[in-house]
């Protein structure tokens, strides 16, 4: 599935991907509670959870604007469905549900911001900074992580910029995305870091 991220192509300088979604999808208040929920000192949500509660208010909106008012659970599950990996029936069966209903499924998908496109706007848009707790370290070292991560993706972007503006590098509007993953050798299950450090264990304890 497509992501188009904050900062492509000559995206630098353009407003962040998650402003200009806020802005088509009429939802004035979510800044802020992106915002609250990151900082919280309690029951505080990590980015790649940020992520997926944006994405499923925007689905929520996509629908309310197709005159379609879903149960309790009903969003969550849609999106779980849509955003699965694996190609199986039951997406594509809500697919074809969404678009009978009126949605435009493959702009819907398109528009979902990944965690990196959360922090883009949460630090250079509002400005907001959060400092883990030193004496939680999980949330401690999932903090390092992700500004790790967010630094060599920045880095990297930055200096292909460079090379396709200097005409060292022929490419169109792009990507760029870090991926740490940890394969655990005696189950045999594979985790991103960030996802297994906030799981807090492999499949060999299960």
């Amino acid at each position: 599935m497509e992501n188009t991220d904050d900062q492509s192509g000559s995206g630098r300088g353009r407003r962040s991907k998650v402003v200009r979604l806020i802005e088509e999808y009429d939802l004035d208040s979510v800044g802020d509670e992106l915002e609250r929920l990151w900082t919280a000192e309690e029951d505080r949500k990590s980015l790649r959870q940020l992520a997926t509660y944006f994405n499923q208010r925007l689905l929520r909106r996509a629908l309310e604007q197709a005159d379609v008012r879903p149960l309790d659970g009903e969003v969550e599950n849609t999106y779980r469905l849509l955003t699965d990996d694996a190609e199986n029936t039951d997406r594509t069966r809500i697919r074809r549900r969404l678009e009978r209903d009126g949605l435009d499924v493959k702009t819907l998908e398109t528009d979902f911001v990944t965690y990196q496109a959360i922090r883009t706007y949460l630090q250079k848009h509002r400005g907001a900074e959060y400092t883990p707790d030193e004496t939680d370290p999980i949330e401690r070292e999932v903090a390092n992580v992700e500004r790790l991560r967010g630094r060599v993706d920045s880095v990297t972007e930055g200096k292909l910029e460079q090379l396709r503006s200097g005409g060292h590098l022929d490419i169109g509007p792009f990507r760029t995305f870090v991926d740490v993953r940890v394969v655990c050798e005696e189950c045999n299950t594979q985790f991103d870091v960030v996802d297994l450090l906030e799981r807090g264990h492999c499949e060999c304890s299960e």
